[in-house]
């Protein structure tokens, strides 16, 4: 039996040592091939960019877009800005709707609130020569028709020779009137003539007395003093008393309440003082009537004569930051007098319109005294009209904010406010009056003070603010950090 096969394996050779640096460099070939391929789809995908980022990653609505350098452009612009409850308290921004009215074009005048001529000063005077031995009423004290202002002792020697002439002649009276009663008692013993004599006598000496009553009278003696003359009651010092106001105006300026009649403006006498007849004591005041005086140019004359031709009222501002403590005027002021002659210095003329004044009593120690709300002296403005708007939305100024040609207002919906363009007709320094041209609708309800801040505000979120600036609550902008 013959042996089994034995194979035998054997173990290839290897190589020759020669091969092996080239299959390394084959492979250091394909590594950096393939290294190239990546890197050039790199390079072109950073290139084509443009094309196929926004395929594969669309940009955020919130996002800014981008322009080709890599900058961001600005975002598209907004007409709104939300301020929560405190934001609009701070700025103090009120809403009221908007309403379709007329409105009138005015230029403005100026003028001064002044005394009316017969009705407001007047000055009491000394009756006759005499001493100033008593002051009863001073500066500020309010005085009626009747109150005693000033005791005067006489020194006039043709008063007190007027009263020893009246008290003789209502003596003699007296004894011709006994003559004449005995005369008449024994009839046919006298002789009638004598009794016609008598009777001439009385007739001549009544005449005299009624003559001496006068002139007293018009010295200042009160009728009850001139009678006591007339018993052998000389006077010896007279008082001088506050005159009776004068006559009423007609109803153009009717006195919401009655004041005091008159109050002392000046006191021109001193204790001691001799003063003559017709000496000016004091100055009494009642600015129950007064006059608004306004000064207008030449050119302006024929706007003038257009307003009282058609009665037109004049709107005259008093310049009064708070009236709270005064009840409402309610006056209609129209003009009544136009002056045809020029001030030569100030090359304007008057005109004048009545005034009603208010006042209030204040007493304390005492003393009374009246306080005016308008005074002479005070300088007013007045609004002349000219043309008339209809159709309108009349807005404060401040509801009104500019920007260039543009004029904006901002609409109130809830706490958003929108900023809507408008046209503005007429602007003066209190008023914007805009057009009713659909660009906002009656009935809307916009922001009656603080459209510049807001406008700010709008900008400012816009992006329009340049870098390294912020906005404050108030709308205003400053440099620097938050």
């Amino acid at each position: 039996m013959s042996d089994p096969a034995v194979v035998v394996l054997e173990r290839p050779a290897d190589p020759a040592p020669a091969s092996r640096p080239r299959r390394l460099l084959v492979r250091l070939v394909k590594v950096v091939a393939a290294i190239a391929v990546v890197a050039g789809v790199g390079v072109g995908g950073y290139v084509t960019r443009d094309r196929w980022t926004p395929a594969l990653f669309p940009a955020s609505k919130s996002e800014p877009a981008s322009d080709a350098d890599g900058h961001a452009e600005p975002a598209a612009p907004s007409e709104q800005v939300l301020l929560s409850a405190q934001a609009q308290k701070n700025l103090r921004l009120t809403s009221r709707p908007l309403k379709a009215e007329a409105f009138w074009k005015t230029i403005s005048v100026p003028g001064m609130v002044i005394d009316r001529p017969g009705f407001s000063d007047r000055g009491v005077v000394a009756p006759v020569t005499g001493v100033v031995s008593r002051i009863h009423k001073v500066a500020g004290d309010t005085a009626r028709p009747g109150d005693v202002l000033f005791t005067l002792k006489l020194l006039s020697e043709s008063l007190h020779l007027t009263q020893t002439d009246l008290f003789k002649s209502t003596q003699d009276i007296k004894l011709a009137e006994a003559q004449k009663k005995r005369l008449t008692a024994s009839a046919g013993a006298v002789a009638e003539a004598r009794v016609i004599e008598v009777d001439n006598q009385i007739t001549r000496l009544e005449v005299a007395v009624k003559a001496y009553r006068q002139e007293l009278l018009n010295r200042g003696l009160p009728p009850d003093q001139i009678d006591g003359v007339a018993e052998g009651k000389f006077v010896s010092e007279i008082p001088i008393v506050v005159p009776a106001r004068p006559t009423a105006p007609p109803p153009a300026a009717k006195a919401s309440a009655e004041p005091p009649a008159f109050e002392v403006q000046e006191v021109k006498a001193e204790l001691g003082q001799q003063v003559q007849a017709g000496q000016t004591l004091c100055l009494l005041a009642n600015h129950q009537l007064l006059a608004v005086e306004g000064r207008a140019f030449r050119d302006e004359s024929p706007l003038l004569e257009r307003v009282v031709k058609q009665g037109w009222p004049v709107e005259v501002d008093f310049g009064e930051e708070t009236a709270q403590d005064w009840p409402a005027h309610g006056q209609t002021f129209t003009v009544t007098y136009v002056a045809n002659s020029i001030d030569p210095d100030s090359r304007t003329f008057r005109f004048l319109m009545p005034l009603d004044n208010q006042s209030r009593v204040i007493e304390k120690d005492g003393r009374t005294q009246t306080l005016w709300r308008f005074r002479p002296g005070q300088r007013v403005r007045l609004l002349v009209r000219v043309e008339r708007l209809d159709n309108v939305f009349v807005l404060p100024a401040e509801a009104v904010a500019r920007e260039g040609a543009e004029a904006y207002v901002f609409r109130q919906n809830g706490d958003v406010f929108d900023r809507k363009p408008v046209q503005v007709v007429y602007q003066d320094r209190t008023n914007a009056v805009v057009a009713n041209d659909g660009s906002v609708s009656p009935g809307v309800y916009v922001a009656q003070t603080g459209a510049a801040q807001l406008n700010r505000m709008v900008k400012s979120q816009s992006g329009t603010v340049p870098s390294g600036f912020h906005i404050h609550a108030d709308g205003s902008v400053h440099m620097g950090k938050h």
